[in-house]
């Protein structure tokens, strides 16, 4: 059958001389895998820019339940970028986004939020004039709602210490050495309490953002069964420094 839907591209790799096969997250399958024929030809009827990683599609494809790999119909955008490619730190962060979404996402099963989540972050990257050093982090807590461990409480003065393996805040220091000391505690806090569009006002400097980011990595790491390695996170520390 045909499905008219969204779509989010992820990955894509080279199938033949011609043809990729394209990681695509849907509205309206979950995460699916669609081989695009002729693309790679000097008369291809889809553009290969189209089907860039990141890029934000409209499609219409054939699908069948239980068939890991299909073809698509037709594919045009849905929203083309017009800073993302051309600014290093925006497309360092939304490289980063993708790999996380890519390696965290699974199944498919149609999550509107989680899809309406991750689509509104590209474009309010792509159109923001608004400092975008934190929007990583906002990024990588706030997508913790739709993956099913969003952090039980917040930073309060008699619980200041955030557990990353119980996911919550404590009046004391664990046993284990997986926790947020009660400054950077106070700020993951603040992210995850404040929109997307207010997270540039939180204070970090650079050793703090970096130390943020490895703890919320770990964070997903106790909490996301064989999460595999993040890379992309090297480029944006270098990029964002």
């Amino acid at each position: 059958m045909l499905i008219k839907t969204r779509g989010i591209v992820l990955k894509t790799k080279k199938y033949s001389e011609t043809s990729i096969i394209a990681d695509i997250y849907t509205e309206e399958k979950g995460m699916r895998s669609y081989i695009i024929s002729g693309v790679r030809s000097k008369k291809a009827k889809v553009s290969a820019g189209l089907l860039q990683i990141m890029s934000l599609v409209d499609m219409v494809a054939y699908h069948r339940d239980g068939k890991d790999l299909t073809r698509l119909k037709e594919i045009k955008p849905h929203y083309v970028f017009h800073s993302i490619p051309f600014k290093i730190s925006k497309g360092a962060i939304g490289m980063f986004m993708v790999e996380i979404a890519h390696k965290t996402i699974r199944g498919e099963e149609a999550q509107e939020g989680l899809f309406n989540f991750l689509l509104s972050n590209f474009i309010y990257l792509d159109d923001t004039s608004h400092p975008i050093a934190n929007l990583h982090l906002h990024f990588l807590i706030n997508l913790t709602e739709h993956l099913g461990f969003l952090p039980s409480d917040v930073h309060t003065l008699d619980s200041p210490i955030f557990d990353l393996r119980e996911g919550r805040f404590l009046p004391a220091t664990p046993t284990h050495p997986y926790w947020l000391n009660p400054e950077i505690g106070k700020k993951f806090s603040q992210l995850l309490q404040l929109s997307r569009e207010q997270c540039h006002t939180i204070p970090f400097n650079r050793q703090e953002r970096k130390s943020l980011l490895g703890s919320l990595l770990d964070y997903y790491r106790h909490h996301i069964e064989n999460f595999p390695p993040i890379y992309s996170h090297e480029i944006l520390e270098e990029v964002l420094s």
